[in-house]
């Protein structure tokens, strides 16, 4: 991943060519009848134009992204296992190369970033594993997961035909596949492993590397074949993959993807379940109405390997964050939310989705579709096993209407923008558009306060360290001129300071005006300055553009004054043609007074200091909690910029995730027990106006369509994994560097959470009650209601059957209404889920000849 917001419109007509658009089951076995990987067993993994070919079968594949390093280990079983219950036959992951080999030839496979561990465990969930080395990923990571160490080696130029470079590439490649052949991890050693990727979306680039790149494409794919996993290897976005290497597509649509030879089957390794967060941005989702539309488009039209991208985000860890301004939370509107919780209704949905299509697979591997035109924006896409055995998807595309079509002899109803799938060319099982899975109430885990614990820290004593203004130690050295950021810390921190003099006499250009302009230009991506160590303004730009010009009016003193200059880095860019030689930092320094008389300071002397005095200290380690470094006092300095504070606090009982609310903070850094949560930002507001809340689905999906929380933070909540802390008493230490306060921050937890479903007696049965041949085992439609595992139905708060108005958590009887509260009490209560048939005949009938529904609303806790 991915397109740059201010780069969309760029690569939107490429994306039409090739994708159309913009860019609980515990009976898992009888839902999904599979070929999964088994633990010991060899298997070949070969392709052909139809599908990936395992052990000489064709398959069909729902994949998600999982990446290892944005949970913690302690929680991989638990997120596989909920990846495998929604119908997913596939982890994909990319390799992170500057964590794993941070010092060059010093390599690291620990804790979040154990590999080996990862991926053996999503064998032992009997899933497969697609690994996509690269080494450059892109997704939204720190400098797109290349190590900062290759930047300064001399010469050297990043992706392209540089021989220094793909030294390094080759090497890690190497390396990284080794490791997996000295684990027995790939297919034909009886491990998981049966795609590789090499290289990332390169192809959206390429043009700006000349022959250069031409030339590195097929370098890259001759040298990954040459490694011999014996599985196939991909590139996405990729449309000159040469052979063997297969093409794949990415984006928000790949229906009209064709790879680049017909020997290639039709791959999409990463369809988008949301998008990520920017700090300044409002929240995107995407509608599941319309990702299941794409996802169902695409096996339509002969599909056969699809990945969401992302099934479970998680978090951006530390200053894992790319940039500039990604967000701490890396959730992307994502199946499985960034603290591990099931997001209903589109984890469910997707399973039923999931479902219908498995049930078609042998139809989809064995046979070409025959297309079928039903009217205008409708068709029919007819897979034949033989003249009398078929499976069909009836697609209206058509993004307003819908519409009553005729196919075999049937009528069926399409609404807009949806696509029906019928296993048997005659019954519907499954209708994109119809969502009968439960939803959730809350958009977030922490999002309802009736669900919370509160550990307030307010009562706390804390504990804090003032961070000194401009240099702080004799390692400062001086230059006549301006630094790039990047070159100067080499990301060791997010913090460059820039210190000058600037001295007011009768010979100085400005005289001695009281009042002047102070004008910073900087590269990015934030700055504070100080006059004389007083504060004077703060600048930053945003995800799109960075650079920033900060004009302040100040006043100096007669001779000398000093100035400070605080440059932050809110994350390494992760993307674009040549990303990796994209500056930051200050660049101009102008003063100016009222008669135009400009002095350009850019060329006198400057100071540097890397980094604070409080990283230096280590204030954010356990072993300083004690420290006399620290004050402590009733008057604890709030909304004071450069300042740290420390706390203890006790976690909520429970085993579940931890979330810290810094909404009452500005901007900064957290620690949880010396561990980093990540960079927070809650003054940075999104734009007050672009939103909707109740976006609709109908019509090509992009980025900016579906928005919400405008005006407000990005994030306020920052996961803690429960890991992380201990019983008795836990350290939190924070970096403010614009000023909060901190006695209102708390840490939260989730205990429970509300559900509901409302499903009509026109929707069809169950997709997992169908058998071939055999139709539905169940001839009703059915309400499924499901806890998170550990938790029960503790009680219904309505429940009606007729015609009951409203959404989830508004729900009204409507005139028709029978009361059922008993039926249900009955059947749920007590339970982690429950199954509730919708039909007349146990629910009672209050309007004969009226089409019912059932509406339930419902409370789990543990």
């Amino acid at each position: 991943m991915h397109i740059r917001r201010n780069e969309n419109k760029k690569f939107r007509s490429k994306f039409s060519e090739e994708g159309r658009g913009i860019e609980l089951c515990k009976r898992r076995s009888n839902c999904f009848h599979g070929f999964y990987c088994e633990r010991g067993l060899s298997a070949t993994v070969t392709y052909d134009h139809k599908a990936l070919v395992i052990d000489g079968k064709r398959r069909v594949l729902q994949s998600g992204s999982l990446h290892y390093p944005r949970s913690t280990p302690e929680v991989w079983p638990e997120l596989i296992r909920k990846c495998k219950e929604g119908g997913l036959d596939v982890i994909e992951t990319y390799v992170f190369w500057n964590y794993h080999e941070p010092v060059r030839g010093e390599y690291y496979f620990e804790g979040r970033f154990d590999l080996v561990r990862f991926v053996k465990t999503v064998q032992e969930a009997g899933l497969f594993v697609h690994l996509r080395i690269g080494p450059y990923a892109c997704a939204e990571w720190n400098y797109g997961g290349f190590p900062l160490w290759l930047h300064f080696i001399p010469g050297i130029q990043f992706r392209t035909t540089n021989d220094l470079f793909k030294k390094e590439m080759e090497r890690f490649l190497e390396k990284i596949v080794n490791l997996m052949k000295g684990e027995n991890l790939f297919a034909s050693q009886g491990g998981p492993i049966i795609l590789a990727q090499v290289e990332n979306e390169y192809g959206n680039v390429e043009g700006a590397y000349g022959v250069g790149g031409l030339l590195y494409v097929k370098w890259a794919a001759e040298t990954a074949v040459s490694l011999n996993t014996t599985v196939p290897w991909v590139m996405c976005q990729q449309g000159d993959a040469p052979d063997p290497v297969i093409n794949t597509c990415n984006g928000f649509y790949c229906d009209r993807f064709t790879p680049n030879s017909p020997s290639k089957p039709k791959m999409w390794t990463e369809n988008y379940s949301g998008w990520f967060l920017a700090f300044g941005y409002p929240v995107p989702f995407r509608p599941v109405e319309d990702l299941a539309f794409a996802v169902a488009r695409f096996f339509e039209t002969g599909g056969t390997f699809q990945n969401y991208y992302m099934y479970f985000g998680g978090t951006n860890f530390g200053r894992t964050a790319g940039g500039p301004l990604v967000a701490t939370s890396y959730d992307y509107d994502a199946p499985i939310d960034e603290y591990g919780f099931i997001r209903q209704p589109k984890w469910g949905h997707l399973r039923n989705l999931h479902i219908a299509i498995k049930l078609c697979e042998e139809f989809l591997v064995g046979a070409d579709p025959i297309q079928q035109t039903l009217g205008v924006n409708l068709e029919a896409h007819i897979y034949y096993k033989t003249s009398n055995d078929c499976a069909a998807f009836l697609a209206n595309y058509d993004s307003s209407s819908d519409a009553n079509v005729t196919f075999n002899g049937n009528s069926y109803f399409l609404p807009a923008w949806s696509v029906s799938i019928l296993p048997d060319c005659k019954n519907v099982i499954f209708n994109t558009a119809k969502v009968v899975s439960q939803r959730n109430l809350g958009d977030v885990a922490f999002a309802r306060n009736t669900n919370l614990i509160d550990s307030t820290l307010a009562s706390s004593r804390w504990s804090w360290y003032i961070e000194k203004v401009g240099i702080w130690s004799n390692n400062s050295f001086t230059e006549s001129r301006l630094l790039e950021q990047i070159n100067t810390t080499k990301d060791t921190s997010d913090f460059l300071w820039y210190t000058t003099s600037i001295n007011v006499n009768e010979d100085n250009k400005l005289g001695q005006a009281e009042e002047v302009f102070l004008v910073i230009a900087s590269l990015g991506h934030a700055a504070l300055v100080f006059v004389n160590k007083r504060l004077v303004g703060f600048g930053y730009g945003n995800h799109d553009d960075a650079s920033f010009i900060l004009s302040e009016k100040i006043s100096l003193n007669d001779g000398s004054n000093t100035l400070d200059v605080l440059s932050m880095m809110i994350g390494l860019q992760n993307y674009g043609p040549w990303f990796d030689i994209e500056g930051a930092g200050i660049y101009s320094v102008i003063l100016s007074d009222l008669k135009d008389a400009k002095e350009d300071l850019s060329s006198t002397n400057w100071i540097y200091q890397v980094g604070l005095e409080g990283e230096y200290l280590g204030l954010d380690n356990i072993s300083l909690a004690n420290s006399s470094l620290w004050t402590q006092g009733s008057a604890m300095p709030i909304n004071q910029s450069l300042i740290w504070y420390k706390a203890t606090f006790q976690a909520p009982e429970g085993k579940g995730p931890l979330s810290l609310d810094l909404a009452s903070m500005g901007k900064g850094q957290a620690w949880i027990n010396g561990q980093s949560i990540g960079r927070y930002w809650p003054a940075y507001l999104s734009p007050s106006t672009g939103c909707s809340q109740n976006c609709d689905y109908r019509g090509p999906y992009d980025s900016f369509k579906c928005l919400k929380k405008c005006g407000q933070p990005a994030q306020t909540l920052y996961h803690i994994p429960r890991t992380w802390v201990h019983p008795g008493e836990n350290l939190l230490v924070l970096h403010e560097e614009l000023g909060g306060d901190p006695s209102k921050i708390s840490v939260l937890t989730q205990t429970g959470q509300e559900i509901c479903a409302h499903v009509s007696q026109a929707d069809p049965p169950p997709a997992d009650s169908w058998k071939q041949n055999l139709g539905f085992m169940s001839q009703s439609p059915e309400v499924r209601l499901t806890c998170e595992q550990g938790w029960h139905i503790t009680s219904i708060g309505f429940a009606s059957f007729g015609t009951p108005k409203g959404d989830c958590g508004t729900f009204i009887s409507g005139s028709c209404h029978a009361n059922v509260l008993s039926i249900v009490q009955q059947a749920c209560i007590g339970k982690q889920g429950c199954s509730i048939a919708v039909s007349t005949t146990n629910l009672g009938d209050p309007c004969p000849g009226v089409l019912k529904s059932l509406a339930i609303e419902a409370a789990c806790s543990g």
